[in-house]
């Protein structure tokens, strides 16, 4: 029937700190409770999340997560960025909460994902697009950065995403030099959320920099990567 609504429940251990978070991602709050139990509803254009407090609930275990289809990652993903700036002073790229890259999948970005203050996966896709079809589009070692991203993106789980990124590079020793690059700054990204040293990673894609010349975008790429890594 026309005008049904699914509203996605995720727990939180501090309402007030959730609202917080929300509000800076744009979200607006339709309904707000303390007694009998606290929970709140948050809204942004037709998206819309139940939020649920229990006290003593800690956001490391949580499986909570839930699929958002938009027009425009992109867009929507340079938006939360300025809130986070705005509420912590930073983007928060690991621990909880934090904000994850777009990953590039056959040269366009799909989406991105957001770990909430609870804990809580949203995974923004772009509307229509298939993880399964991006991956398939690509081959070699740009397919196994892709794969690698299911793990550390999707999955979280950044030690295996960094595992399937050493095997590929080892294995695709001669991949054209962006691929390479590629994989790369990624291995910086998953380093740096697991507290690793990225210093080799950083030297071997600056390298790759000054003697292929990548272009822009690329150096942009670098710059990011290498300011995360410093703070």
């Amino acid at each position: 029937m026309a005008g049904e609504r699914i509203y996605p429940v995720l727990t939180c251990a501090d309402l007030d700190d959730a609202l917080a978070f929300y509000v800076a991602l744009g979200f607006v709050v339709s309904f707000h409770q303390r007694r009998p139990y606290p929970c709140a509803v948050v809204k942004l254009d037709d998206i819309a999340i139940h939020l649920s407090a229990i006290e003593g609930f800690d956001p490391e275990t949580s499986y909570g997560s839930a699929i958002i289809t938009v027009s425009e990652p992109g867009e929507r993903h340079d938006a939360f960025k300025a809130g986070l700036r705005e509420l912590y002073g930073r983007v928060p790229t690991k621990g909880i909460p934090r904000l994850l890259p777009p990953r590039r999948k056959a040269g366009t970005a799909t989406g991105f994902s957001v770990v909430d203050v609870g804990g809580n996966w949203l995974r923004f896709y772009r509307e229509g697009s298939s993880e399964d079809e991006a991956t398939e589009r690509r081959s070699g070692l740009a397919r196994v950065i892709d794969v690698a991203a299911r793990q550390g993106d999707a999955r979280g789980d950044d030690a295996q995403a960094i595992a399937v990124l050493d095997a590929g590079l080892t294995r695709y020793p001669d991949a054209p030099p962006i691929e390479v690059f590629e994989a790369l700054l990624y291995r910086v990204e998953l380093k740096v959320r697991t507290g690793a040293d990225t210093a080799s990673d950083l030297a071997a894609a600056s390298a790759l920099l000054a003697d292929h010349g990548l272009g822009r975008e690329a150096e942009q790429a670098f710059t990011v990567a290498a300011e995360s890594a410093r703070s």
